[in-house]
């Protein structure tokens, strides 16, 4: 690394500065001096810009600190003040000072230091802003202006203080007058943002100035009189280790909650949860404990509201993170210990102890009732002075955790059978389980900090604030002082610095412990050479340490790295390895006789099956109580081949290339091929099929072929699956990776290729319906004789009309109850015009003619335009007519024989007169439609100046007043009758319209007072009395009239339609391509 000198900028006046910080997101340099000299620059390129400044006469500055936001600025002045600017330069307020409440005498400013978040925070709202003074007084505030902040008093004189990288933990230098020394001794405390106090570190020599953090809070420096003092910090990580799975958390600067990565060490795999407040994580076997905050937002199951207001949570997840059971708790969960079958929780004065199941474990009867099983005994809660017996299960009572203890829980402990909570006076309690009753109280001369119980729970290991391991026998009997026996023994073994230690999981006297940088095994409390490292044990069993490097993690913790996981061997299995490579078996079983361990028998045991020695083999797996093993040697021992043996012992070992090879070379294709399935290598398989001399079994190659394919499959490689599947004849996969290909016309030969009734035949119908293919649905499902399914396919497509003539086929009764029921459904939903399409495409043309006459007549009531309530009578009529003509042909279906034609029309139209008797709009079905026909023409013809003919138009109107309305009507008749001046005819209509019961007075009125003036200018009498005469009296009546102009047909000859059966005359209907009511085609 190069260092040099590039800059210098020159403070006006001389002023000496003391104090200086530099802003690293903004680039802003602020910086006091001793006259109260207030400075803000911005490094440039060539000079620094001045920001803003300000001269405080009479006033020292001796400290500066920058919020992290770059908006506050925290000026610590040489009288002990602090005053808070913005970063303009606005003077806000002085700082309240809590810590200094009734201190009397002079005191300054030892340190201000404001971690600015960069690695996130413990926990939302966390006290970040750490002031402290050098008479020992302390505030943690969470902003500026936190008015209840975090006081602690250190008891020394403080002189430095600084957060750590990711602010967990407060760093407080200082000294304390001893009281039976002379000189002063220097101390660094650590303390968490809550002002728990974590430890405290004795530091020799005369006078600490100064520390600082390392960049990855892992050591911290240390300034003493002209030396620098370097200490190495262990993190209390929250992690754990379960089923080959590492669990650790970090913060991060993006999100409030801890970050918990699953990391499966095997597949190299990590699953990711978020946790908010998380207080620990704890783990055993295959399962781990998250201990966290309540969420206050989130709503209790209701089987947890036994518990008022409970503020904490257990949470029980598998290895990938999945969370299994949560439990809501009142008690503090400052300890946690977990068995594989028990969870224990302790605070500083009462323990809580749940019985935990697993979900595969659960029926469903017990799922449902999680709040009965409370009183059962599942969860219990003891407090510390409590002496339960074992003799009835206790009680799930939170008033138990609020009362006080004079001496404290400080570590608690546990395994299968034994529970021990250790308590700050040096007392440990030790209980029995699952029953918890009290067996047993020792005194140790120390305070617990960690504590750990052997496989057998025969020994204690206790590891104190000091780092000072010590062990403790609990069942042996010993005599004291005074000759009376007590159980438990203090053991001599003693080790300092000591951060980690874990017990074998198989021996009771193997253990493993962490000292300063290196690991230590311990056989009967004496010690190993050690081993270079840093890393937290994971695991101790068979001989072999599993450890990780949490620290490297950590820098990285989103990517973490198999290399991080270091693997051990403990001397005796690195001896017995070196001695049978090297003077051989018969000598190293004995050296194994001499230090017994399964691990130790099953190396044996290897290395006799590499020499084919079978009867030592045989006996070593016997001790190791391996039956596979056993099973092996003696099928080894059935064989006659030395070459077969070892082929056999290869396969074993692994070495599968190698077996292979030997199977070959003995002309044993067979047992090649036999290996590489068991294995599942089914590409050699193909391979080794394919390059046999001999003639390859097919029924083995379509297996080959198909596991390939399922290979493929399983990644989802459909079209390499595809190619496989055909070679192996897999029909139902083949069909899958179509479906799953989209490729429809392939899954569509398939379902042809297929024979009848075939068992996946309605399977590829299903996916057909599931893409909206009905036609290739039908067929499948007719190939398979299922035509109600394919029936149903049609309805849930849609597809009526099919639906209807394969239900008409296959003689099928169900399609009238299915077409209700949907025209019903969509009725209710208010899809008329649906319901109507769906009865129309069925050809139940009647039910479709009804739905329709309701909407017209809705229309019609509603006032809208009337060429719009006229479409919709056409349509309703159409519909009828289809319905005749539906009728007439099945029953010319039915006349059998030479019958007439007449014969079977009166045969449909008597049954037509059957079936609408009850509803008679068949027989008017055009009236709507002609009454809306001659209210648009007569209208058409009056503003058209026909005023002639609009009025006989509008005389026809008279016969359809149930249709539109008759204050309509006649108003219309008098508008044309008036401009016709056939006022005769008007004052006809007038006099309809005065007695009309639906008008109002008023309206009334205004109808008699326009009729009062039109008939005084003009006398109510006809002025075409010869043409009239016959229309008002209707002698006409019986003509057809013409849909074109309105007027009544007398000739012999006209145009009659063939749908609607209207008539236009003859030499108007040349003028139209279309009828004008019902709009067919004129032909």
């Amino acid at each position: 690394m190069f260092i040099y000198l590039s800059k210098k900028i020159a403070i006006p006046g001389n002023v000496r500065l003391r104090c200086i910080s530099w802003n690293k997101d903004q680039g802003f340099i602020a910086c006091g001096g001793e006259d109260g000299l207030l400075k803000v620059l911005k490094l440039e390129t060539q000079t620094g810009n001045r920001i803003w400044g300000k001269d405080l006469k009479g006033s020292q500055l001796c400290h500066v600190a920058w919020s992290s936001d770059s908006k506050i600025l925290l000026f610590g002045m040489a009288n002990g003040e602090i005053h808070i600017y913005d970063n303009q330069g606005n003077f806000i307020m002085k700082m309240k000072l809590n810590c200094l409440v009734n201190v009397t005498g002079a005191f300054s400013i030892a340190g201000i230091h404001w971690y600015p978040g960069t690695e996130g925070y413990t926990e939302q709202d966390c006290p970040c802003l750490a002031i402290c003074f050098d008479n020992g007084r302390c505030q943690i505030m969470r902003h500026e202006n936190d008015q209840n902040p975090v006081l602690i008093d250190t008891g020394m004189n403080v002189v430095s203080i600084q957060w750590n990288h990711c602010g967990s933990v407060l760093a407080v230098a200082g000294f304390q007058k001893a009281t039976t020394q002379d000189k002063d001794v220097n101390l660094v405390q650590f303390y968490t943002p809550f002002g728990e106090h974590l430890r405290t570190l004795k530091v020799p020599g005369k006078q600490m100035s100064a520390l600082s953090w390392e960049g990855g809070g892992l050591k911290i420096g240390l300034a003493v009189d002209s030396f620098i003092y370097f200490a190495n910090i262990r993190p209390d990580y929250k992690w754990g280790y379960c089923s080959n799975t590492v669990v650790y958390a970090y913060t991060r600067p993006d999100r409030p909650e801890y970050c918990v990565v699953f990391w499966d060490t095997k597949n190299n795999e990590k699953y990711v949860k978020y946790v908010k407040s998380l207080i620990s994580i704890t783990t055993c076997g295959d399962f781990c404990i998250l201990a966290t905050k309540a969420d206050e937002n989130q709503p209790q199951e209701e089987h947890e509201t036994e518990s008022i207001g409970a503020t904490y949570v257990l949470v029980l997840c598998n290895s990938i993170g999945t969370p299994l059971d949560p439990k809501y708790i009142d008690i503090g969960p400052l300890f946690v210990t977990m068995t594989k079958t028990h969870v224990i929780a302790a605070s500083k004065e009462a323990f809580y102890i749940w019985q935990y199941r697993v979900a595969k474990k659960l029926t469903a009867m017990e799922i449902n009732q999680v709040a009965r099983t409370r009183k059962e005994g599942r969860e219990r809660i003891y407090h510390i002075d409590d002496i339960p017996s074992g003799a009835a299960d206790g009680v799930l009572d939170y008033s138990k955790a609020i009362q006080g203890t004079r001496d404290p829980i400080c570590a608690i402990t546990a395994s299968d059978k034994t529970l021990i909570v250790g308590r700050e006076s040096g007392t440990i309690q030790r209980y029995s389980l699952p029953n918890v009753g009290l067996l047993q109280k020792y005194v140790l001369n120390c305070r617990a900090y960690q504590m750990s119980l052997n496989c057998n729970s025969s020994r204690l290991a206790i590891i104190d604030l000091s780092g000072v391991l010590t062990f403790f026998d609990l069942d042996t009997r010993v005599t004291d002082s005074t000759g009376q026996q007590i159980v438990g023994e203090q053991l001599k073994l003693e080790r300092k610095d000591v951060w980690d230690m874990k017990w074998a999981k198989d021996n009771p006297d193997l253990f493993a412990m962490m000292e300063k940088t290196r690991m230590y095994v311990f056989r009967n409390l004496d010690p190993e050479e050690p081993i270079q490292t840093s890393g937290y044990i994971c695991n101790f069993e068979d001989l072999e340490i599993k450890s990780v490097l949490l620290d490297e993690i950590l820098k990285n913790p989103e990517h973490p790295n198999k290399e991080y996981i270091i693997n051990f061997e403990i001397r005796s299995l690195r001896d017995s390895r070196a001695l049978i490579e090297e003077v051989g078996i018969e000598e190293s079983s004995q050296f194994i006789e001499d230090n017994p361990h399964p691990r130790l028998w099953r190396l044996l045991a290897e290395a006799a099956l590499q020499k084919l020695d079978l009867q030592t083999a045989e006996q070593a797996f016997v001790r190791c109580k391996d039956y596979q093993g056993i099973k092996f040697v003696k099928c080894l021992g059935n064989l006659q081949s030395e070459s077969m043996k070892q082929a056999e012992v290869a396969a074993y070992f692994g070495r599968f290339e190698e077996a292979e090879r030997m199977y070959l070379d003995m002309d044993r294709r067979d047992l090649a091929i036999g290996l590489r399935i068991k294995l599942g290598d089914w590409f050699r398989v193909l391979q080794l099929l394919k390059t046999g001399s001999g003639d390859a079994d097919d029924t083995l190659l379509e297996q080959a072929h198909n596991a390939i394919g399922d290979y493929f499959a399983d990644r989802q490689k459909w079209i390499n699956a595809v190619q496989y599947y055909v070679q192996g004849r897999n029909q139902e996969r083949l069909a899958e990776c179509y479906y799953m290909l989209e490729d429809y016309q392939g899954l569509e030969n398939l379902a042809n290729s297929l024979p009848e009734n075939n068992k996946l035949l309605p399977d590829i119908a299903h996916m057909f319906v599931r893409v909206g293919m009905c036609e290739q649905a039908v067929i499948a499902f007719l190939k398979c004789n299922r035509p109600k399914d394919a029936v149903d396919s049609c309805v849930h497509l849609n597809q009526w009309n099919k639906a209807v003539e394969l239900a008409k086929n296959h003689n099928m009764k169900e399609i009238g109850s299915l077409l209700a029921r949907y025209a019903s459904h969509l009725l209710e939903k208010n899809k008329i015009l649906d319901a109507i399409e769906l009865y129309r495409k069925a050809n139940y043309f009647f039910d479709a003619a009804k739905l329709m006459f309701k909407i017209a007549d809705e229309e019609a009531k509603k006032r809208t335009k009337p060429f719009r309530v006229k479409k919709l009578y056409v349509l309703s009529a159409l519909l009828v007519e289809q319905y005749h003509e539906q009728v007439k042909n099945a029953q010319r279906g039915k006349v059998k024989g030479k019958s007439s034609e007449a014969t079977s029309a009166l045969a449909g139209l008597l049954e037509e007169d059957v079936l609408s008797s009850a509803n008679r709009l068949t027989d008017n079905a055009w009236r709507g439609a002609e009454a809306y026909h001659f209210f648009i023409l007569a209208q058409r013809q009056l503003y058209e100046g026909y005023v002639d003919t609009a009025m006989k138009t509008a005389l026809h109107l008279r016969d359809y007043e149930d249709i539109i309305p008759a204050v309509e009507i006649y108003s219309l008749l008098a508008l044309c009758a008036c401009a016709n001046r056939a006022f005769g005819t008007c004052s006809k209509a007038f006099v309809k319209l005065e007695s009309l019961e639906t008008l109002s007075p008023e309206q009334r009125q205004q109808y008699e007072d326009l009729a009062l003036e039109i008939f005084t200018k003009h006398c109510p009498k006809h002025t075409k009395k010869s043409d009239l005469d016959g229309l008002l009296e209707g002698g006409e009546g019986k003509l057809p009239t013409c849909v074109a102009t309105g007027r009544s047909i007398t000739e012999y000859q006209f145009w009659m339609c063939n749908v609607c059966k209207h008539c236009v005359q003859a030499q108007e209907i040349s003028n139209y391509n279309f009828c004008p009511l019902c709009h067919s085609s004129v032909t």
